[in-house]
């Protein structure tokens, strides 16, 4: 679907340069000479690579829509992760490049997760906002530290090394947000 420069918002997928974006950040500039123009900071979402540009209210630009679909998560299998997609379980086998180095450690079996595809290719997979982890190894906690509120490394069971609490101790499961990898709280 064809969409205005001037509309095109954080979040939104675009084609451009025969490649597939999403606008990450947007800036609305009107120079004393000249037209107004959008200033926007794309993200490729195949490569991650990031390009700046400038969209101007006389230029379409494509907006895409991808197809989401949830699947369960199998089992990984050397550098391939299965699953299924639970409409119609039919099974694929999905590749490193799909399922980046920050999602995989929080990949359990039976997890659901979104695929996102464009035109019969999946091109992302999207993991729940949150997870729960036990700690499996977490620093004593240091008398007089308790008055400010201070954190300590703690290790979980998926090696993933995170700041926790100092009330939080080994064998302890907590919420961890699998976006940027921080505590949320202690599991309930």
């Amino acid at each position: 679907m064809k969409i205005n420069g001037n509309a095109i918002r954080p979040g939104f997928l675009i084609q451009h340069q025969n490649r597939l974006w999403v606008a990450v950040k947007i800036q609305h500039t009107q120079p004393g000479k000249g037209g107004a123009y959008l200033q926007v900071e794309l993200k490729d979402i195949r490569t991650g690579t990031k390009l700046n540009e400038r969209f101007r209210s006389s230029e379409d630009v494509e907006r895409i829509h991808l197809e989401e679909r949830e699947s369960q998560f199998l089992y990984k299998d050397g550098d391939k992760y299965a699953f299924m997609d639970i409409e119609n379980y039919e099974q694929l086998s999905l590749g490193s490049d799909i399922v980046l180095e920050d999602a995989a450690p929080y990949l359990t079996e039976g997890m659901i997760v979104t695929l996102s595809s464009y035109e019969g290719e999946i091109i992302s997979l999207k993991l729940p906002d949150s997870v729960v982890m036990e700690v499996v190894e977490a620093d004593p906690v240091i008398k007089g530290q308790t008055a400010t509120s201070s954190y300590k490394p703690a290790l979980l069971e998926n090696g993933v090394r995170i700041m926790v609490p100092p009330h939080i101790e080994s064998g302890t499961k907590v919420v961890v947000n699998t976006e940027d990898g921080t505590y949320v709280e202690r599991a309930k």
